[in-house]
């Protein structure tokens, strides 16, 4: 089922089924065993493992009810067979339906009132006397004192006959699906409260064409009780779908079946498909938010890195002062202070020497500024000074920074330091290896998210937590200078084991090979072949352990320079060595072209950082506050944020302006993240300017109508 859904073999899925049952990580069978799976990549391995759970827990509520069938004597073998071959969930359920334990209804009241016989016969439909056959059952000790309450009792019966049939639920699910219309309207006594939702307070539109965007927010507005939702399409469709499946005749007994199946559609059909479909909406809704949160929290961690500089980190304020810290290449704290940039020309004088001075002293070789209040005083402030030839300032958004300041992993990297020590520090790192230091950061509050709080919690930090180990493993990791958040993130290892390295580490010193790893306790071969390619090691014994090559691929390496007659260092070092070397040579039973040419890449550039390189940006000089801007400005700008809707960039006035995706380029934009990314520096056009309302509207077209200058494009 899986490898249609995807397109490929079978036998590449089942391949992959079995490398994850053995504990095998998403970017482990990706990387290292291509020849099992066919070359799968990890979004195709990821959703295998989920499409795996999802049937798995199919499988369990299958069991589930045939238990249930079978414990109530129910269970007949083509009943057991209908269960057995329903594919989703909803068919499973409307298959049980019937057979499921059920509260007291009307109809369960009207069975025991003994109609059921007389809504059987009715529901035939054959030509009989109804009202001398309903006369039959009037019994006022059942409260059926006439021949009215008596076919009641039975169109009730055959009402919930008619709601239980998989038939009209399957038709009526496709119904709701694709001719479904969402109508949102404001609360009663509410106008006051739900401004924020004005533009919902008489919306109407298709469920199959509603943005994910637009669901959760109309969605959030329901649960804060100033919206009320409905999902549902034009009732006639739906009556004439029940009436079309059960009226078979034009007698009188048809004319009560016609009545029950009106009763059915309203009361038991409409709010279970509605139902259904808020559930479905949810979910589709929910998932393409995680999808749009996640594509952005890669693009974050993968931003380019400013590398091994030693950096003085400015958490800035205006009251408090400015907190600063000075770092060296490794990131390690030498020096902090905090300086009183904004309060009076005198702490300002002294707190340039302090700058200036700290500058030499440390060698510093850039400055980062965060992008917090007062960030943009601050780094104007900073680029006034005459610094050391060569010292940059840069601005550095410090979404996410207090969270670290107070948590945990900050408390024990810096158990005597306080929180704005720790803030500042992580504001310096983060501009030297982004993913280093946002990996010790709860994803969820990091800040390129969008409505992260009302999906599905864990869901979302399921796909948070793949997205981390996709990209922490796709760089790999500096074994002897990775923190052990960082660590707890590399394929194999976990929270324990990375415990463990750093303990071998403190009392060892550093690893001078991968080999070394079997000495750290409780790291066995199983979590060793897992993540020691994505471990590296440089200037170690071996050359090899700093690069992507895994271990278990040494002796074919060894065995390439064997027949070169070089070294394996040499083999590295040497293109014109490594252009001789014919990968079929070494093809085996364990070793195929796609891991030799995988091998000989790593070869040409080993352990090479697959970010982009690091590019020094500044905002636009004089425009620092929501007032400096006008429509018409070209402004340079950094994406902080992507929704479905548009794009949010950062022009330096502590008030992101939002790129509407009809702005983003001049031909038409479908998928965003096609065309932006999170961290990218872009030039935008000032299309209006709205002060009350903090609001700026950015273009990237190349020529907008501007505000004043004819209609924008909405």
């Amino acid at each position: 089922m899986i490898a249609a859904e995807l397109g490929v073999a079978a036998g590449r899925v089942r391949a992959a089924a079995e490398l994850l049952e053995e504990g095998a990580s998403v970017p482990f069978i990706a990387r290292y065993r291509k020849e099992a799976t066919g070359s799968l990549d990890e979004v195709a391995i990821t959703t295998i493992r989920d499409r795996l759970d999802q049937l798995a827990e199919l499988d369990k509520r299958r069991a589930a009810i045939l238990a249930s069938l079978e414990e109530r004597g129910l269970l007949t073998e083509e009943l057991e067979q209908k269960v057995l071959a329903a594919e989703t969930l909803s068919v499973l359920e409307d298959i049980y339906l019937p057979f499921r334990p059920k509260r007291r209804t009307r109809a369960t009241i009207a069975r025991e009132k003994g109609l059921e016989p007389l809504a059987a016969r009715i529901f035939e439909q054959q030509e009989f006397d109804l009202e001398a056959a309903a006369a039959e059952f009037i019994d006022p000790e059942k409260e059926l004192s006439s021949v009215e309450e008596v076919l009641d009792g039975a169109r009730d019966i055959i009402a919930e006959w008619i709601s239980e049939d998989q038939q009209a639920r399957g038709r009526l699910r496709t119904l709701f699906a694709e001719r479904g219309v969402l109508r949102s309207k404001l609360s009663s006594g509410k106008e006051a409260q739900a401004a924020k939702y004005r533009d919902y307070f008489e919306w109407e539109e298709p469920v199959k064409n509603a943005p994910s965007h637009r669901i959760l927010a109309m969605r959030r507005g329901e649960n804060e009780e100033m919206l009320s939702l409905r999902f549902q399409p034009p009732e006639e469709e739906g009556l004439a779908i029940v009436h079309e499946l059960f009226i078979r005749s034009g007698n009188a007994a048809s004319a009560q079946v016609a009545l029950a199946a009106g009763d059915s559609y309203k009361r038991l059909l409409a709010p279970s498909m509605e139902t259904e479909l808020r559930g479905e909406i949810r979910k589709r809704a929910e998932a393409e938010a995680i999808r749009i949160f996640a594509e952005n929290l890669r693009q974050l961690l993968l931003a380019p890195p400013l590398g091994g500089k030693r950096v003085l980190a400015v958490d800035p304020g205006f009251r408090t002062g400015c907190k600063i810290c000075c770092l060296d290449s490794q990131g390690k704290l030498l020096a902090h202070d905090t300086l009183f940039l904004h309060q009076s020309e005198k702490l300002s004088v002294e707190a340039t020497k302090k700058v200036l001075q700290l500058c030499r002293d440390y060698k510093i070789e850039l400055i980062a500024v965060g992008s917090g209040t007062a960030g943009r005083e601050t780094e104007a402030f900073l680029r006034g000074l005459e610094l050391p030839e060569g010292v940059n300032v840069v601005m550095v958004d410090e979404s996410g920074a207090s969270v670290y300041s107070a948590s945990e992993a900050a408390r024990e990297e810096f158990p005597d330091q306080d929180v704005t020590v720790r803030g500042a520090v992580s504001i310096g790192r983060r501009l030297m290896d982004p993913l280093a230091e946002l990996v010790k950061i709860e994803p969820r509050s990091i800040g390129v998210g969008q409505y992260q709080h009302d999906v599905d919690q864990k869901e979302l930090k399921r796909s948070l937590d793949d997205v981390v180990i996709s990209c922490v493993n796709k760089v790999g990791v500096e074994l002897n200078t990775a923190s052990h958040r960082l660590l707890t993130y590399v394929s194999g290892l976990g929270p324990r084991l990375a415990t463990s390295i750093v303990a071998w580490r403190d009392s060892h010193g550093p690893f001078n090979s991968r080999a070394q790893l079997a000495e750290v306790p409780h790291l066995g071969p199983r979590a060793f072949e897992q993540a020691a390619g994505f471990l590296r090691i440089s200037g170690g014994d071996n050359p090899l352990d700093a690069s992507a090559v895994h271990p278990e691929s040494y002796p074919v390496v060894e065995a390439m320079a064997r027949d070169l007659d070089c070294t394996v260092a040499g083999l590295l070092k040497e293109e014109p060595l490594r252009q001789r070397i014919d990968p079929r040579k070494y093809v085996n039973d364990k070793v195929g072209l796609p891991t030799l040419n995988d091998i000989l890449a790593e070869l040409a550039r080993p352990g090479r950082d697959p970010r982009p390189a690091f590019e020094l940006f500044a905002y636009a000089a004089g425009v620092q506050k929501l007032e400096d801007v006008n429509p018409g400005m070209r402004l340079p700008g950094i994406v902080t944020n992507i929704t479905a809707f548009g794009a949010f960039v950062d022009i330096g006035v502590h008030q992101d302006g939002l790129v509407h995706i009809s702005q983003v380029a001049d031909r038409y934009v479908k998928n965003i993240h096609e065309v932006l990314k999170v961290r990218q520096k872009v030039e935008v056009t000032v299309l209006e300017v709205d002060l009350a309302r903090g609001r700026i509207s950015l273009s990237l077209k190349k020529q907008p109508r501007i505000a004043g200058q004819g209609k924008i494009d909405r």
